[in-house]
C-alpha cells in the first residue's frame, strides 16, 4: 500500500512538472519575443511595457483559462466513463455541449456581447442536462443504457438544430459561431466561479475514489458491497454535466481532452481513481494549455481554433492507443 502511494505521489509530481513547464512555454512562445527584466518590472509597479501587457493581460489570462478549461473537461471525462462504462464516453455524449451551443448561438444571432452568450451557454448547458435525466428516467429503470441512449438521440437533435441556425444566421455572425463551436479560449482570467468548480469537483471526486473503484467492478458488485448504486450514478451524472456544463460556457466545445487523457492516465498509471482522477485534472490542463499555445504560434499571426489543435493531436492519438491496446476500456 505505501509503495503504492509512493508511486501515485511520484507520478502526480512528473504531472505537476508537465503543467509547469507548459505554462513557461506557453507565457515565453508567441509572434512577440518577451523580455522579462519589463515583465517583472511592470510586476513591481516600475513600468507597464508592452512585453508585460503581452504576458499578463494576453498570454498569461489564455493559459490560466486553458488549464481551468482543459481540468474541467479531464475531470468530467473520467466521470463520465465510471458513469456509463464506457471507454468512448466524453464529456459531451449526453448531450451537455449540444444544448449549450444551442443557446449561445442563437445568443450571438441577437447580437448579444460575450458575458451573456457564456450565460446563454450556462442555461442551455443546465437545461440540456434536465432533460436528459427526465427523458432518461421515463416510467422505467434509471440505467446507464437509457441514459446514454437518451443523451445520445438528444445529441443528434441538437446538432440539427446547431445547423438551422448557421444556415439562417447573417454571414457577419457566423465567423465567431464556428469559432465558439470548434472551441477556444479568450484573453480573460477564467473566475473564481469555474475555479472554485473545478476545485470543489475534484475534492468530491478524490473522497468517493473508492466507491469509484468497486462501481468499475460492476452495479451488482458494488450493490453486494454496499454501495447505492443509483445514487452514486446520480452524484455522478450531476457532477459531471456541471463540470461540461462550465467548461463550455468558458471556451465553447473543445473536443477530445475528455476522451483521450483519462485513457492515457490509465494506460500510463493504472486504473486506481485516487490517481486517475488528479492525473486527468493535471493532464488535461496541461494539454490545453500547450494546444492554446500552437493556435497562437503554428500559423501567426492567423490564430486558430484551439479546438482544431486538440482535434488533430487527439484523433491520431486515440486511434494509436487504441492500436496498442487491446481494450482501453474502464476497470
Amino acid at each position: 500500500m505505501q509503495k503504492t502511494a509512493t508511486t501515485f505521489l511520484l507520478k502526480i509530481s512528473i504531472l505537476g512538472f508537465i503543467a509547469l513547464a507548459a505554462f513557461v512555454l506557453a507565457l515565453t512562445m508567441g509572434s512577440v519575443s518577451i523580455e522579462w527584466a519589463q515583465v517583472l518590472a511592470g510586476v513591481r509597479g516600475e513600468h507597464l511595457s508592452v512585453d508585460y501587457a503581452v504576458v499578463v493581460q494576453l498570454r498569461l489570462p489564455r493559459a490560466l483559462n486553458a488549464f481551468v478549461v482543459g481540468g474541467l473537461l479531464g475531470l468530467a471525462g473520467t466521470l463520465m466513463q465510471v458513469l456509463l462504462r464506457n471507454p468512448l464516453a466524453d464529456p459531451y455524449v449526453l448531450g451537455v455541449s449540444g444544448g449549450a451551443a444551442v443557446a449561445a448561438l442563437l445568443a450571438m444571432m441577437l447580437g448579444w456581447h460575450q458575458g451573456w452568450v457564456s450565460l446563454a451557454a450556462a442555461g442551455g448547458a443546465l437545461g440540456s442536462m434536465a432533460l436528459v435525466f427526465i427523458l432518461s428516467r421515463g416510467q422505467g429503470d434509471w440505467s446507464t443504457t437509457r441514459l446514454l441512449l437518451t443523451g445520445v438521440v438528444l445529441a443528434a437533435g441538437w446538432g440539427a438544430a446547431v445547423s438551422f441556425i448557421l444556415v439562417v444566421s447573417p454571414d457577419t455572425h457566423l465567423r465567431g459561431m464556428l469559432f465558439w463551436l470548434m472551441g477556444d479560449v479568450h484573453e480573460s482570467y477564467p473566475g473564481g466561479l469555474r475555479s472554485g468548480i473545478l476545485a470543489g469537483a475534484l475534492i468530491i471526486a478524490l473522497i468517493s475514489a473508492r466507491i469509484l473503484n468497486v462501481l468499475t467492478l460492476g452495479e451488482l458488485r458494488a450493490q453486494s458491497l454496499g454501495v447505492d448504486t443509483g445514487l452514486v450514478r446520480l452524484g455522478l451524472f450531476l457532477v459531471a454535466g456541471i463540470l461540461t456544463a462550465s467548461a463550455v460556457t468558458l471556451a465553447g466545445a473543445i473536443g477530445f481532452v475528455g476522451l483521450v487523457v483519462p485513457h492515457l492516465v490509465r494506460i500510463w498509471g493504472g486504473s486506481d481513481h485516487r490517481f486517475v482522477i488528479p492525473a486527468s485534472v493535471l493532464g488535461g490542463g496541461s494539454l490545453l494549455v500547450l494546444a492554446e499555445m500552437f493556435s497562437r504560434t503554428l500559423l501567426a499571426p492567423i490564430q486558430l481554433p484551439v479546438g482544431v489543435i486538440t482535434a488533430f493531436v487527439g484523433v491520431p492519438l486515440f486511434l494509436l492507443l487504441l492500436r496498442r491496446s487491446t481494450a482501453p476500456v474502464v476497470r
